[in-house]
Order: structure tokens, then C-alpha cells, then sequence
């Protein structure tokens, strides 16, 4: 899935085309997970559903559990060549973010409890938006995506800023993203509560209409 592009959700089909494409043409797959991976799409990574192994995977952010600083880089071990003390720099990852990922991932990921409640929470927000395209679908509001992560597009590109100034009035942060930033993103946190996310989702609605 694509966050900055514009919340793009790429078919399991798609995507497996892509992984046989490169398997036939020896090239590598790399999957930029930073944004859509941890769990954001259900999965913890974003293109399980697809049944694919990419070559590389790229994650930060939500890997560290609480915040702090961290990237990893994974890859298969066939593509580890370097030789020992070669890769060497003063770019590591801090102790702390090592801690807390590890405690992240014992709490979060010890069974399937974190996944289920994501896609709960995910259906309540396609519900939602679901409503919300309807009554507003003569002013060309569509919407799109998987688990906690959706997005509004607007054909009236502008108005995707307006709703988001508007929400931010009333104690909502959210951001536009898409080519001309047309399109509203939503990325609440995992661990968000049913009484936060029915709160947000109204907030929203009501930025909507007060932007109509």
C-alpha cells in the first residue's frame, strides 16, 4: 500500500504478477514497509495477504514500539555479502529502541489479538466512510484502504486541505497526502479505543460537511 501516494491499496494479483515478473527477469522485489508495516494493514507486514517474500523489506517507525528512533533493513541471507567489520559506521540503532522493540513485539505480537482488532477497528472505519461517500458522492468523495490505514479522495482536489484544517479546528490531526494532496489520510494508532476512533470518525464527518 502506498501512505504518501495517496493510500493506493495494489491487488494480492498485482502484486504477485510483480513478484513472478522478477523472479523471471532476476531482479530483486523490495518492499518499502515503513509507513504501512507493524501490523498498520492487519498483517504485520503489508503484502502477506498476497502471499509474496520480497527480497528486501524496509521498516521503521512503529518497529520501535514507543517511539524512539529505529530503521531495520531485512533481506534474505543469500543477499548478506558483506564480509565481517565491512559494514561499519556510526549510524546504529540505539540500545533503547532495541528494548522497547523487543517489548513491543513480546506484547503485540505474542498472538493473533493485535491483528483481529486492527481489522475490527478497520471495519468500523469503512462503515463509516462508506456513509460518508454516499452522502457526499454528487461532490466526488471516494474512499479506499485496508486495516488502519484509508483514505478520502475528493475530485475537487483542494477540498482534501480544507477538511483537514477544518478537523484540526475541532482536535483532529490528520493530513492530506496523493500527487496534488487530494486525498485524506487516515492513520490512527494501533492501540487506538472504540470510543476514540467513533470520536475521530465523527469529527471528521463533521469536517466533511463544513466543507461542502
Amino acid at each position: 500500500m502506498q501512505g504518501e501516494g495517496g493510500v493506493n491499496v495494489a491487488r494480492p494479483e498485482w502484486l504477485r504478477a510483480l513478484a513472478d515478473l522478477c523472479r523471471r527477469r532476476d531482479m530483486l522485489l523490495i518492499v518499502d514497509d515503513v509507513q504501512m508495516g507493524c501490523g498498520r494493514t492487519g498483517e504485520f507486514f503489508s503484502f502477506e495477504a498476497a502471499g509474496v517474500t520480497p527480497d528486501i523489506v524496509t521498516l521503521s517507525k512503529s518497529i520501535s514500539g514507543y517511539g524512539l528512533p529505529m530503521a531495520l533493513c531485512l533481506f534474505k541471507p543469500e543477499l548478506d555479502l558483506w564480509e565481517p567489520g565491512e559494514h561499519n559506521g556510526t549510524f546504529r540503532g540505539n540500545n533503547p529502541a532495541f528494548v522497547t522493540a523487543t517489548a513491543a513485539l513480546e506484547t503485540y505480537w505474542s498472538d493473533g489479538a493485535l491483528r483481529e482488532r486492527t481489522l475490527v477497528q478497520g471495519g468500523r472505519i469503512e462503515s463509516a466512510l462508506r456513509e460518508l461517500c454516499a452522502e457526499h458522492g454528487r461532490l466526488g468523495a471516494s474512499y479506499r484502504g485496508r486495516g488502519l490505514v484509508w483514505g478520502i479522495e475528493f475530485t475537487h482536489k483542494e477540498r482534501a486541505g480544507a477538511v483537514c484544517r477544518k478537523a484540526f479546528e475541532h482536535g483532529l490531526l490528520i493530513e492530506s497526502s496523493g500527487p496534488e494532496d487530494e486525498v485524506v489520510k487516515l492513520l490512527p494508532p494501533l492501540t487506538v479505543s472504540a470510543d476514540e476512533l467513533d470520536e475521530g470518525l465523527d469529527i471528521l464527518a463533521r469536517s466533511v460537511r463544513e466543507t461542502a
